[in-house]
């Protein structure tokens, strides 16, 4: 996998949970309750997982946002408490 592609990848994987989770990333960075920087951060996060197979097949099996937020993303979402605490914020 091309480093291009890799990013691609996680890229649609990191807005995937993201929506899931109820949270606008970009809205988040725009209203300041995430510094821009932050997203890049959420992307290394997000380019460091294990098992992004996994993380695709758990967006796969979810439609729509979840009930419970970002605590109903996997505990293995390496974002999961950034996109709780937007999630609070009312990123």
């Amino acid at each position: 996998m091309t480093d291009r592609t890799k990013t691609r990848r996680h890229a649609a994987l990191l807005d995937g949970a993201a929506r899931r989770a109820g949270v606008d990333l970009q809205e988040a960075a725009i209203a300041g309750a995430l510094p821009f920087e932050g997203i890049g951060e959420a992307m290394q996060r997000c380019m460091a997982c294990d098992d992004p197979d996994a993380c695709a097949r758990w967006q796969d099996s979810v439609c729509g946002v979840l009930p419970a937020g970002a605590d109903g993303l996997p505990g293995f979402c390496r974002n999961r408490s950034l996109m709780a605490e937007l999630g609070r914020q009312g990123g």
